[in-house]
């Protein structure tokens, strides 16, 4: 039977944590385990159709566990905050990787923005941060540089990173209708808060090598598809009226 989370309590933000995962086994445990209880109320984890225990280490470090047949990161996180509208929302949501790149002890850092009132949505910025010798990959950085750019000619804001480390507040993140399946999901987030004239910010955040082979920057083909994705959604979403 779904259970049913309490409503937030006035005063005393909740947070649940959302992560996407495929075949991460040999990680999850580990993000599990350094994610902060409090501040979090719950772990989400969209179980993205993986062939290994991802799902079964998931329950036993406490997390909540969806599937997500649809194969794609942005489908994953569909699939996790459909699971959280459906069993009670947030007041913020955090979305972290399933590879232990990310820090998860950083993520009372990445909230506090939101906490202080001063933001509606925060990337963690891994080129802000400390990072470990080779943990950005040479092709993720040159397509990081290239999509910040252009989103900077385009909607005039200046981002330094399109990392899968990030807070948002959950009235805010419905306003945006998130859609895209795949690579755009990052990019599609921003440029639409940036649409909605929310406040943004950056804060610094560690980042380590993963665990394991990257599913996306691992490969030609999928730095490829994610490069080519990624600079598609942020032009595409420049046209059209602002909303309102």
């Amino acid at each position: 039977m779904m259970q049913i989370q309490p409503s937030p309590t006035p005063g005393k933000p909740t947070i649940d944590v959302a992560i996407p995962a495929y075949n991460e086994e040999a990680s999850l445990p580990k993000v599990l385990a350094d994610t902060p209880h409090p501040p979090v109320r719950r772990v989400v984890v969209a179980d993205n159709n993986s062939t290994d225990r991802t799902a079964e280490v998931a329950v036993e470090g406490g997390a909540e566990v969806v599937p997500a047949p649809r194969q794609g990161y942005g489908s994953a996180c569909l699939a996790a905050l459909d699971h959280i509208r459906r069993t009670g929302p947030p007041d913020i949501v955090v979305f972290l990787d399933a590879d232990y790149s990310d820090h998860p002890e950083d993520l009372p850092d990445v909230v506090a923005p939101i906490l202080a009132g001063e933001a509606d949505m925060v990337i963690g910025s891994r080129v802000l941060g400390e990072r470990q010798k080779g943990a950005l990959l040479p092709q993720a950085r040159a397509g990081n540089i290239v999509a910040c750019v252009l989103i900077r000619l385009l909607y005039r804001h200046r981002y330094t990173d399109l990392g899968p480390f990030r807070a948002i507040r959950w009235q805010a993140l419905e306003r945006l209708q998130m859609a895209d399946p795949d690579f755009g999901w990052t990019a599609e987030m921003q440029v639409k808060a940036l649409r909605h004239g929310m406040r943004v910010v950056d804060v610094p955040v560690r980042y380590r090598k993963r665990v394991g082979v990257s599913k996306i920057t691992g490969t030609l083909k999928g730095t490829v598809l994610a490069g080519y994705k990624i600079l598609w959604t942020v032009f595409r979403h420049s046209f059209g009226r602002r909303p309102s």
